[in-house]
């Protein structure tokens, strides 16, 4: 069983203190640079800041998955539909935990101002 370490990141230079399995750190690494990369691009293009900039960059990122994911899936007909389709519930779910969780990281960063 692995233990859990902290990593200390910075997104649109604001300073988090993450959670992650030693395995994982380049792997949280790598997405953090993604993550930061698409921040900077929004922030350029809409003048967008703060809460609002991290959830259009999460929802730009789903959409890019969801895509990338279909876009894989289509070259295979022989696969029935249904497989082929998404638990959009799951996907609600999943986005909804992930602002829920950017929320709460940046409610505590701002007791530090």
């Amino acid at each position: 069983m692995s233990t859990h370490s902290t990593v200390d990141i910075s997104l649109q230079g604001r300073e988090y203190r993450v959670t992650c399995p030693p395995e994982e750190r380049d792997s949280l690494l790598a997405a953090v640079a993604c993550v930061e990369t698409r921040m900077n691009e929004l922030a350029t293009k809409t003048k967008g800041t703060g809460e609002r900039l991290a959830v259009m960059t999460a929802l730009n990122l789903a959409h890019d998955l969801l895509n990338k994911n279909a876009q894989e899936a289509a070259p295979t007909a022989s696969v029935s539909a249904s497989e082929n389709e998404f638990d959009k519930n799951d996907l609600a779910r999943r986005i909804n935990f992930m602002v829920a969780r950017l929320d709460a990281v940046m409610a505590q960063q701002d007791k530090l101002f």
